[in-house]
């Protein structure tokens, strides 16, 4: 149940950072509530994933799936580049988040 609420974190990371775009973008309610409620449910998540997962673990594998997965909407939405180099640098944080899981239990 850790492991789970730890993926979901990363993923309502995620969704706060595309609330930096849109407040970036347009500044109004719901992108306030989407960066706001993203984060928030990103930390909660996490807080109890670590009371499972170790700090170093859970704090790794939550940055990682933050790190893809912003930078995968940043290419595929945004524009951003998608060039070999960042898919193979995605390729290895995505190898290094599923090795700590495997070495984890």
């Amino acid at each position: 149940m850790a492991w789970i609420a730890l993926i979901f974190a990363g993923i309502f990371e995620c969704i706060g950072v595309i609330g930096i775009t849109k407040v970036n973008q347009r500044p109004g309610f719901q992108s306030y509530a989407t960066l706001i409620g993203g984060f928030a449910l990103s930390f909660l998540l996490l807080s109890v994933a670590m009371e499972s997962i170790g700090m170093g673990t859970a704090y790794a594998v939550w940055t990682g799936i933050g790190t893809v997965g912003a930078t995968l909407i940043g290419m595929l939405f945004y524009g951003e580049p998608k060039n070999a180099q960042r898919i193979f640098f995605i390729s290895l944080i995505i190898v290094s988040v599923v090795g700590l899981r495997l070495i984890s239990g």
